[in-house]
């Protein structure tokens, strides 16, 4: 029986026993092709199980990781930016609790929910009315269309050029198929997108925002289009399989801008401003909000299980709360967020350094937690450590006792403290971005959303193709909308200022949302980025009441070099796994490899 067909008996079992409703299988313990295209609730849960496969993000190891805003060791990931990858090893990719977590990036996992997808395609049409009606039909085409596309979106930016599969193979068929061009991958994603455009409604109300729409398969051709007109796939390719031999990159970014117009122009979505009193807060609630908001164009929910993989606040929250702080924010992503009045922070300016988690963009107080920072109540079991629920990562703090003598501990919230000491942040910092501070989460899991497609990376795509077009005036309206949000002010550069103040706009926004990892080579700036080692900070604080922060004194920060990091230019792509490349003797590796 195949995977689908593994997948539907467990289902349509879950059916007959909630229902009551009799299936007419016979046997009872098989499903034929034709016992699936006969019954509509098996072919919704066919749809349903490929809404499972687009997968998520949030997972042990998060694809932020590997880049230049935060680090992990495990599964792989330490190996990964130290330039270790091959065909045969794919380190954070690659088999085990790496690929686990990567696997919506990699070629047999795409490739398998593609057949998946073609499947439907070459079946729905031969469905009677009687058991789909056509609008359901139109519906359940435009998804699966989008479907097929998000994934050949996946294998596009990980591998450049590959073969295109518009058929279900059967095992007699002919698979030692090529790689098709970069350019052919991007028309046809773009056709599948135009053609779920098409079929899908404005709405799916019966999904809460969990469905596939007109504007979530928009925002894909967008994100897709922005990608085809960016430097890396044409600025001189080494081959057509890796970006464009041919054509106007500045059409590229003309279809980029119009497709994020279109999103635009529906009229449905806005940036998620309920709280401006607040500008940390509405930046925060933009996750913390568990439903279909004005923002959200296409989310995916979760019901609370403890021990699922989403359970992102045990898996990356603060160590001294029962939590694993993986996923750590580095010291160059720190830095990268503005003062509160848009200036840079520099280490160099002693105002900043004596103080460098104040008066800074409030998007920091909503992404990561810091020294000092105030979190939920801790449990009880650490009380007895520290009280006020505020982050301790000092390093080392020395009590002045009143009797004079002088003791000195670690941070609770570090390796050396005294809870989870085998956890920790390396670095001094926490992811909190998305996790809820309301749910203790070494007990039970959250049901926070993970956001596919947000209104602001519309605005953000939009702001970029107009920069590169010279529109500088719709690339400033875009981006302020984005910074006043924020509670952050204008920004009036123009030239190669507006363009550096842009990416670092999108660094910040869009930070933990499966982005940063495309854009650094995308924007080609991954040698620069990716060859300076990961780094930390160290922090010494006397106290007279290790209880009392009003009594602490004498902060001492040192930045420092923490993890070794090494670019290698074929890492702009991902290698095709050598198992891939035995079983299809047609496939050419990606350069490099």
């Amino acid at each position: 029986m195949s995977r689908l067909l593994k997948y539907l008996f467990v289902i349509s079992t879950f059916i007959l026993l909630a229902t009551g409703c009799d299936l007419n299988f016979s046997p009872l313990n098989q499903i034929s092709d034709a016992d699936v295209w006969e019954d509509q609730q098996l072919i919704e849960a066919y749809i349903n199980d490929m809404y499972d496969g687009l997968d998520h993000g949030y997972r042990e190891n998060m694809l932020e990781s590997v880049t230049d805003n935060a680090s992990y060791l495990p599964c792989g990931a330490d190996n990964y930016v130290r330039g270790v990858i091959s065909a045969s090893d794919m380190t954070a990719f690659g088999a085990g609790c790496g690929g686990d977590r990567m696997r919506r990036l990699l070629w047999a996992y795409n490739y398998d929910r593609i057949r998946d997808n073609n499947i439907f395609l070459e079946q729905i049409d031969n469905v009677g009315d009687h058991v789909v009606d056509e609008e359901t039909r139109r519906r359940m085409k435009g998804e699966v269309h989008f479907f097929r596309a998000f994934h050949y979106h996946n294998l596009l930016r990980s591998y450049g050029g590959v073969p295109i599969v518009d058929k279900a193979y059967n095992l007699d068929d002919e698979m030692l198929v090529s790689r098709n061009s970069f350019e052919e991958t991007v028309n046809f994603i773009v056709q599948d997108l135009e053609r779920a455009t098409e079929l899908l409604p404005e709405v799916q109300p019966d999904k809460n925002g969990a469905g596939a729409t007109k504007g979530a398969a928009l925002a894909l051709k967008t994100r897709v289009l922005l990608h085809a007109a960016s430097d890396l796939y044409n600025k001189n390719p080494e081959n057509e399989l890796v970006g464009y031999t041919s054509g106007d990159q500045q059409q590229r970014w003309r279809a980029a801008k119009t497709a994020a117009q279109e999103v635009m122009d529906l009229g449905l979505y806005e940036l998620y401003n309920r709280y401006p009193e607040d500008p940390s807060r509405n930046y925060g609630q933009i996750w913390l909000d568990n439903s279909d908001h004005e923002e959200a164009i296409m989310s995916r929910f979760f019901l609370s299980h403890r021990g699922d993989d989403y359970s992102i606040g045990l898996r990356a929250g603060p160590n001294g709360y029962h939590n694993w702080a993986t996923n750590t924010p580095i010291q160059q992503f720190i830095d990268a967020f503005e003062m509160s009045d848009g200036s840079k922070f520099d280490w160099n300016n002693p105002k900043h350094a004596s103080a460098p988690y104040e008066n800074r963009d409030p998007r920091f107080y909503a992404t990561v937690s810091y020294d000092g920072a105030k979190w939920s109540e801790r449990p009880a079991t650490v009380r007895q450590y520290e009280p006020n629920s505020i982050v301790q990562t000092f390093t080392s703090i020395t009590i002045h006792e009143p009797d004079g003598s002088t003791r000195t501990r670690p941070g609770v919230d570090t390796r050396s403290g005294p809870v989870e000491d085998w956890n920790g942040s390396w670095t001094g910092y926490h992811m909190i971005k998305a996790i809820d501070p309301n749910v203790q989460h070494h007990q039970e899991t959250q049901e926070i959303p993970w956001r596919f497609f947000r209104y602001a990376e519309v605005l953000l795509a939009f702001a970029e193709a107009s920069i590169e077009l010279g529109e500088e005036d719709d690339a400033r309206w875009a981006i302020n909308q984005i910074r006043n949000r924020a509670g952050m002010p204008d920004i009036v550069a123009n030239g190669d200022e507006l363009k550096q103040k842009y990416r670092n706009e999108r660094r910040i926004e869009m930070s933990y949302e499966d982005q940063r990892f495309w854009d650094i080579r995308r924007w080609m700036i991954a040698p620069e980025v990716m060859n300076e080692n990961g780094k930390a900070i160290e922090i010494h604080v006397e106290a007279t009441d290790e209880h009392d922060r009003s009594t602490y004194f004498n902060y001492q920060y040192s930045v420092y070099e923490w993890q070794e990091r090494n670019w290698n230019d074929r890492m702009y792509f991902m290698p095709i796994s050598l198992q891939e490349l035995n079983r299809n003797s047609n496939l050419k590796q990606n350069p490099g490899y």
